[in-house]
Parts: C-alpha cells; structure tokens; sequence
C-alpha cells in the first residue's frame, strides 16, 4: 500500500509540476520523502527546483510564513544540503534579515566550499554583519594597550562590577576580567557579534566569569539583567564624529538606572561607592581645509556636460547637505582617512577646540542635546577653496591615558569630514588670509553637527557674510547691500531658489567627470550615424525652435515632411544618470532612463528642458513597466533597442551581480546594428606588498590583542577581497607590472573563458600580500574608460591572501582566474 501511495504521489507531482501547480507538487514531494527516505538521492534535483518555484510563488504572495516553514521542512529533509541553504540565506537577506542570512551562507560554504554562489552571498553579507573598522582596531596594538591599562587602573582602585556596552568581540570585557574585577556584564545588540563574542569569552577561560547580553544598554533592567548598581561602565561606542553610535543615550540611561551615584566633589567617598565611565570624556577638534578628492564628491563643480548644459533650477547637493534641514536622522558627515585621501588635503585654519564632554557628569550629557548650538569663528590662515570642516578628537580614557584620532596621528580612526556646499559656483568659496570662518557646533539626535558654515570677508572696509547652508548674504551695512552683492555675483542666487535634487557622493563624483561623458558622446554618436540610413543625418544641440517635425524629420529635401522611427536608447546604469539627454541631443532618438526617485526624474526632465528637447523624446523606463523586475524589455512590441547602455562595475571595484545574465538578454533586444556599452570590459591586476591591508582584512594572531584569543572567530567574517579602494593612496610596494587578467565579452559570450591561467613576472623581490584589480570599459574598439583614472567615480578593489607569498626578481607566478556568472575569483597557483 505505501509503494502504490508513493509511486501514486510521485506521478501526481510530475503532473502538477506540468501544470505549474508548484504548491501541490512541493506538498507531493516531501509526502514521499517521509514515506521512502531512501528515494532522496533519486528525487533531490526535482525537488529542489519545486522547492524555489513554491517558494517564488509565496515570496510574490507576501506569504513569508508560509515561504520559511517550507524552507524549514526543507531542511529537515536535506540538512546537509548547501544548496537549499544558500536559497534560505537568499530570501533572509532579500527580507533585511542579514544575521539570519550571514548563518545560512555560512553554512553553505562549509558543507562545499567550492559552492561559487554561496561564497559570494557569505562575502556580501559579511561586511554588513561585522564591519571592517573591527579588524583594523583589533590590529591597533596602542588602542588596545592604553584601554586596557586605563581599565586596569580602574578595577584596581576600587571599581568591582564593570558593564561593557557594546561589546563587540568581548575584548574591553576580557580586559576587566583579566584585572580583577568579581562581575563584569557586558551587552551587545547585533546578534551576529554577540554569538561570536560568547564564543571568544569560551576559548579565553572566561565563560562563566563575564555574563553576555543579547540587548541594548537602555533595555537593561536591576534586578532583571543585572542583580545591583555597577561601579564601572566601560565602552568604545564612538565613531568618527564621536556620537554617532549613541554614547550620550547610552550613557545618559546608564547613569540614571545601572551605574553607583557619580564621585560627590570635594568630599571623601570609599573608591567602590561611587560610579565612573571609561572614557571620562573628550575633546572634539576641527579644522577648515581645501580637498579637491571631498569636493568632486559632494559639489557639482560643471556647468556643461558633453554639451548638455545643467538646469540652474536644479541645486545638486549631497547627502550631508540634506541632513541640515531634514526631518529624518540622517548622518551628516562622511568619513575619510585624511592620510590617504587622493591628492591629499590643505589646512586653511588653525585647528579648534570644537567642543568638550565630560562622560561623568549626567548633567551635561543631558544637556548637550538640548542647549543651543555654539556659535565659533576661526581665522583663515592660509589661502584656497573651502570645501569641508574636518574634525577629529581627543578621547580621555582617564587623566592619564588619551586616544587621539588626529589625521596627524598614526591611528586606526577615520576623520569625520563635513563637506561646505549650498552655492553654486567654486569663487563663493575661495578664502584668503584675514578671512573668518564661523559655524554653528552642536549635538542632536545623536550627532555631532557642523551647521550653517559661513565666510566673513572683508572687502571695501566692509564685513560680507557668506552664508553655505541657507543661500543667504547678510551684511555689517544695509546701505552697501547693491555693491556687495555685485562683489559676490549671487543674485542669480537670490533671484531664483533652485530645486533640490540629493543625489549620493559617487553620483556627484560621476557628474563631475568630463572624461566619462565625453566618451559616452562619441560612442552613442557612432552607433547612430551607423543606424541612420544614408542620405539622413541627425541633428545635434537641438535649439529653442525646434518642432517635433524638425526633431524627427529626415534632411532630405524631396521627402521633407517624413518623419523616421526614432532610434531608441535605453540606460539602465545605476544611479542618477545623464546619458539619456546626451542621447537625445542626437537628433530623431527616444532615450529611456531607468531612474525611479521622483526627485531625481523632476531634476533629469529639468536639465531636459533646459536644453530644448521636446518632452517626448525622454521617457522613464519604470513608469513604463508593468512589472518592474523584467528591466530589459523592448520598447515596443516591434520595436528593438538601439543602444542599451549596462553598468558593469559597482562603484566598489566588483563586477556587478547579474550582469552578464542582463547582457545575454540585451542582446536579444538589439536592433540590427545596435549595440550594448561597454561592449566588452577588460580586467587589468599586479601583484603587491601591502601590511595596510593585511591589517584591513584580517586579525594577526594574539600580538595586537594582547594574548586575548580572538583572531580565529573574527576571521571567520574576513572576505578575500578588499573594496572601496584607491591604489593611488594605498601604501604598497608594486611587486609586478600590470597586466591583463580577463575579458569579459558583453556582445560576444562565446568569447568568455570560464578559467583563465596568466603567468605574471615579478619585477622587484618582496611578499606578496594581495592582488589589486580594475578594469578598462571599451564602449567600442576606440573608445574606452579607465575605472583606475584620477577622474574615476569607481573605486578599486584587491585580492587578500590569506598567508604572503615570497618572491624573488625574476620569479614566475602563475595566477589561476575563475569566471562563474558576474563572480570573479582570482588566486595565486602554487
């Protein structure tokens, strides 16, 4: 009877599945897995591919409960399935659940570590579950030293139960343990750091000696979580700007529910009655600088694009501008490591005392969000452009024992960089010495903030404020107001208030680079002179007086009044992108953007307009979909796309995800003659000595941790490549000359090799530590772009190897390169 029941529900499955009825199907499936667990081998491929199918159906349905209790039955059947697992992990992640994902993907990777596609989702989600600044700190044998002696200090005066918030890995915790404290709490929120950081206390001896707790410090509850008041809070939850991770709430909670009453002054109290933090407070300095690297990222310094003038309605700003007058709590700042920074940096000021904060005094906490902003004016000392307010700080650890994140200091820290923009133009902000910069300083919702930067001159005996935040002049004479703003040149300013658009600072960066638009001109162009039939020709810088007629018309005189099918663009590169006005500017072309913000449509159909195209020849891809995953599609039922323009390179240096499956359906979607940009990509790498980046990617044994194990757990998160790059900073030692790793062939696949072998010669004796990579776009045999070029918008990546290679000039080494979908792996052959 229950081969009949199993050979019956197998035929039926067989059957549903031709009537694409997956849920029957999938339901028939695990009936005869349960019954014949032996059939598994037989049916495993069958009914995975029902599992995903069921699993699609319900993701498009919204029914999530439904979707992960198949996973689960799932995995119950196939435990040891790292196929299954990875399509879990994918549906996690897609869902925002990344802790959960990061297990599944881990778990894929293990049970195959050769599995291509669970390897680079674990890789993906990994740097968003334990951030790379993790392992550049625990590098960071100085930091590590001064906090565990001030911690040391402290237990040994008296400080017996020690909370540790936001622990992290457990290392501030292990250090209290290590100095004598009875009880030592500590709290962590990501789940991710709180498993491995229960596993780091194991393997140091620690376990039952520091309670972890998976929550944030202001859900602790006494008794609850905690039997009694604390004496010691210690924690490191500052970033660049101090307080973007929250120390003032936390610590503001913490003195009022967790630690002892604060030491009363000038009185004599036992040294275990009275609470204190580590650290007992900072200094936050800034300085005034020029930057060109922060201004090509946060200011739209050109007018004109490969002839496509930008709408002076339209103000580009980045997103740090908009956290100004923004009602969400947006980060408003960026960070860079001043050091590095390409093309370096010129201090136009002094640097200043921005602000103080004393940890132990609750008062002040709570005051700090709350008390008006201050108001501070520095002297320029030194000629050039104003482009950003950096700032660094001095971290009291005690009265002894201090960090600094000074970009003067060899740290581990970034600086907190606050880019000046808000007027067009780069003269408003030009400075010379007997100038004053002032700004407003002050602490809310939980950041440091830098508002309303102006420049005070002094011209014609007068005081001329310029004012970066709100568009304003304001004046020491009223009378004189005429002659200054003609000094200023901003009452076009005044006279029209642009429309906003925020676009992110690697749009603003690709905005400002010429050289990328001007090779996009000449390769569209070339493509459309192809396609137009002899004896036409399209017009270029169509005028105010254009008609449609005149737009789509053939300049023949004996057929004047035909109009020809336009030719049809479709730009699907990601972010805020010209190209589509560049392409209609051609003449009788329909150019389709794929950007889907509404802002960022409003400002596109602007600079449109501004340039005198008719309203119809620039449409919006997505408002045209009906569904709006199925991107590449035709543009009309019979008609194909003349140019499909594909961004193959994330702005991180990686090759992005999907996108040879996106030109493989692209070039269906060609016109006869038509062509994908770029049309093939070519992958250029050398090999290099770097400790910069070992140190970046992976803890080095128990030297910088101070005997504390906690290398191998942490590096269980380390990826093999390192993104965000710029070699031209990068300090290294170039053990190779450059060369050609693979080419990636978007108009011809079959040009593709899936494994490539290429034999690099060293040219200078040393070890090799890591293989930086980039690549050339060729939009066409001729024209071709350089994501390693000083104007590029694209950063670079690296290849980190797990242990150094030792070379000798003259050696061979062999690189082994893989090609799996849009995933790139390359390794040294031993």
């Amino acid at each position: 009877l229950a081969r009949e029941l199993i050979s019956q529900s197998l035929q039926s499955a067989q059957h549903c599945l031709e009537g694409q009825d997956f849920g029957t199907a999938y339901a028939h499936y695990v009936l005869v897995l349960n019954l014949a667990p032996e059939l598994k081998h037989d049916v495993k491929e069958m009914f995975q591919f029902t599992l995903f199918k069921w699993a699609e159906e319900l993701d498009s349905l919204t029914r999530i409960q439904d979707l992960f209790n198949c996973y689960e039955q799932a995995l119950e059947l196939f435990p040891n399935d790292e196929v299954i697992c990875n399509s879990m992990g994918e549906h996690l992640f897609r869902m925002g659940f990344r802790d959960e994902a990061a297990g599944y993907f881990h778990k894929a990777v293990k049970l195959n570590p050769d599995f291509a596609d669970a390897k680079e989702n674990f890789y993906r989600v990994a740097n968003w579950l334990v951030e790379r600044w993790h392992f550049i700190m625990l590098n960071d044998t100085n930091r590590n030293l001064i906090y565990q002696k001030a911690i040391q200090k402290k237990v040994c005066s008296g400080c017996r139960t020690v909370l540790d918030i936001g622990t992290g890995t457990g290392i501030l915790s292990m250090f209290a343990k290590k100095a004598g404290a009875s009880s030592v709490y500590a709290c962590e929120l990501s789940k991710t750091m709180y498993k491995l950081a229960c596993d780091v206390v194991a393997a140091n001896n620690m376990e039952g000696e520091i309670k972890l707790l998976h929550m944030k410090s202001l859900d602790i509850e006494i008794p609850k979580h905690v039997p009694e008041r604390i004496s010691l809070v210690v924690t490191e939850t500052v970033d660049a700007g101090l307080f973007g991770e929250g120390i003032v709430e936390s610590l503001v909670h913490a003195w009022e529910h967790l630690l002892l009453p604060p030491k009363p002054k000038n009185e004599c109290v036992g040294p275990d009655e009275y609470g204190q933090v580590v650290p007992a407070g900072a200094v936050i300095f800034g300085m005034a600088v020029e930057c060109k690297e922060i201004r090509r990222h946060h200011r739209v310094c050109v007018q004109e694009i490969a002839g496509v003038i930008l709408a002076e309605t339209v103000e580009f700003h980045s997103p740090t501008y908009a956290a100004i007058n923004s009602d969400e709590t947006v980060e408003p700042y960026t960070t860079e490591k001043l050091s590095r920074v390409p093309g370096g940096y010129v201090p136009l000021t002094e640097p200043f005392k921005a602000m103080t904060v004393d940890f132990n005094d609750l008062q002040e906490l709570k005051n700090l969000a709350t008390r008006k902003p201050c108001k501070i004016s520095v002297p320029v000392s030194r000629g050039g452009v104003l482009d950003a307010i950096v700032v660094w700080f001095v971290l009291h650890l005690d009265h002894e024992h201090t960090l600094s994140t000074s970009p003067t200091e060899e740290t581990c820290w970034e600086q907190a960089v606050y880019p000046v923009q808000g007027l067009p133009g780069t003269s408003c902000y030009s400075v010379k010495p007997g100038d004053t910069v002032t700004m407003d300083v002050s602490c809310q919702d939980c950041y440091l903030r830098i508002q309303n930067v102006s420049l005070v001159t002094s011209e014609s005996g007068m005081d001329i404020e310029r004012n970066f935040s709100e568009n304003t002049v304001s004046l020491g004479n009223e009378a004189e107001l005429c002659s200054a703003l003609a000094s200023l040149q901003t009452t076009s300013t005044l006279d029209c208030v642009g429309k906003e658009c925020v676009l992110e600072s690697t749009e603003i960066s690709l905005l400002n680079n010429v050289t990328y638009h001007e090779c996009f001109k000449a390769a569209i162009s070339k493509v459309l002179s192809s396609l137009t039939p002899s004896g036409q020709s399209q017009s270029m810088d169509v005028d105010s007086h254009s008609s449609e007629m005149d737009l789509k018309k053939i300049q023949d005189p004996n057929a004047s009044d035909t109009i020809p099918d336009p030719l049809y663009v479709l730009d699907v590169s990601e972010g805020f992108s010209v190209l589509p006005v560049i392409a209609c500017k051609f003449g009788a072309v329909k150019a389709y953007s794929s950007i889907e913000r509404e802002h960022h449509q409003t400002a596109l159909s602007l600079i449109s307009e501004v340039n005198n195209l008719p309203k119809e020849t620039l449409e919006f891809w997505h408002n045209q979909l009906e569904d709006e995953s199925v991107l590449l599609q035709r543009p009309k039922s019979d008609k194909l796309w003349s140019i499909i323009i594909l961004d193959v390179v994330e702005t991180s240096g990686l090759i992005q995800q999907e996108v040879m499956e996106k030109a493989a359906i692209s070039r269906c979607l060609l016109h006869s003659g038509g062509k994908i940009f770029p049309q093939y990509v070519m992958i250029y790498g050398m090999l290099i000595e770097s400790q910069s980046l070992v140190l970046e990617t992976a803890v080095q044994g128990t030297e910088p941790t101070l005997s504390l194990n906690i290398a191998p757990f942490i590096n269980q998160f380390k990826v093999p490549v390192r993104v965000f790059l710029d070699l031209s900073t990068l300090p290294c030692v170039p053990l190779s000359k450059t060369v050609e790793l693979l080419m990636l062939d978007l108009m011809n696949p079959y040009l593709n090799s899936s494994s490539r072998e290429v034999k690099v010669q060293i040219c200078k004796s040393g070890q090799v530590t890591a293989i930086p990579f980039w690549y050339r776009m060729h939009l066409d045999e001729d024209i071709s772009l350089d994501t390693s070029s000083e104007s590029s918008h694209w950063k670079q990546a690296a290849v980190v190897l797990d242990k150094p290679i030792q070379v000798q000039v003259g050696d061979e080494v062999i690189l082994n390169i893989q090609h799996h979908k849009s995933n790139v792996s390359i390794m040294i052959k031993q």
